[in-house]
């Protein structure tokens, strides 16, 4: 019974988020309102609010239904396995991957929860390399098994999909992966 607890309590956070963001796709499509301009719009002082909402905002289906399950699935193993540092995972993962984006994205608006969920992916798959335990190095090669296709997505091949967003989120999991493998526990 204590570990179905455990489950759920790691789920908490990212089903939250999950929630917001199909909250909001739902009013944008019964409403017919557009949420697009609550994206990060680089270098623009409006554009700053998007660094907060944009990972909530989604432009179709397709779109969010692409997000939603690797959130929930990549944010409830980060804070199943790493519950001591998971938070400040988390929240670098949103606030400095959406940062990034304002201050060096191209000037269009960036939704979407990708720079969020590529930067929690490769957190989980270099972590385990940085730290070099045996429990983050299998939770970093199953990662890799089910997400290493997130490669492809750090190249630019589409004008209106947020590259920017999957690089920078790429780069900063990598670096809070590199930053927190000699903290003492983690779990």
């Amino acid at each position: 019974m204590k570990k179905i607890s455990t489950y759920r309590r790691s789920s908490v956070i990212p089903l939250r988020m999950a929630f917001v963001m199909w909250l909001l796709f739902t009013y944008q499509f019964y409403s017919g309102h557009d949420l697009g301009f609550l994206g990060i719009y680089p270098r623009h002082l409006l554009g700053l609010i998007g660094v907060l909402v944009s990972p909530l905002v989604h432009g179709d289906v397709n779109h969010i239904m692409s997000n939603t399950v690797p959130l929930i699935l990549l944010g409830a193993v980060l804070f199943h396995f790493y519950p001591l540092i998971a938070r400040v995972v988390f929240v670098n993962s949103y606030l400095a991957t959406g940062l990034l984006v304002w201050l060096f994205g191209r000037e269009f608006f960036h939704i979407g929860a990708s720079g969020v969920i590529y930067s929690l992916a490769f957190f989980l798959m270099l972590f385990g390399l940085f730290r070099k335990d045996k429990k983050s190095l299998l939770i970093s090669i199953i990662v890799v098994v089910v997400y290493g296709g997130l490669v492809y997505g750090l190249m630019p091949n589409d004008p209106q999909t947020s590259w920017e967003s999957h690089v920078f989120g790429a780069g900063v999991g990598t670096s809070l992966a590199f930053v927190f493998r000699n903290r003492a526990r983690v779990d």
